[in-house]
């Protein structure tokens, strides 16, 4: 799985809103859902910077690694030899 943005559960527990944040960060709200909903494929150190000044969090509240356990996610094999 890789890198996990944890940023929904950061802002549930701070009680700020997508709209709210983007404007605090000055960023649009379209990248900001991107980044919330674990589809973007990179961040910059001053966006995150910016997120956890605003948040009043670590980088690490906001980003989690989640390693890949490629053994568990295989389907059996069912060739029945």
């Amino acid at each position: 799985m890789g890198i996990v943005v944890n940023l929904d559960v950061v802002m549930a527990k701070r009680k700020i809103g997508l709209t709210e944040l983007a404007n605090q960060v000055d960023i649009t709200l379209a990248n900001l859902s991107i980044l919330k909903n674990n589809k973007a494929k990179a961040v910059r150190f001053s966006t995150l910077e910016a997120i956890c000044n605003a948040l009043d969090c670590q980088p690490g509240d906001i980003l989690e690694f989640v390693p890949d356990d490629m053994e568990q996610e295989k389907p059996e094999s069912g060739s029945g030899q």
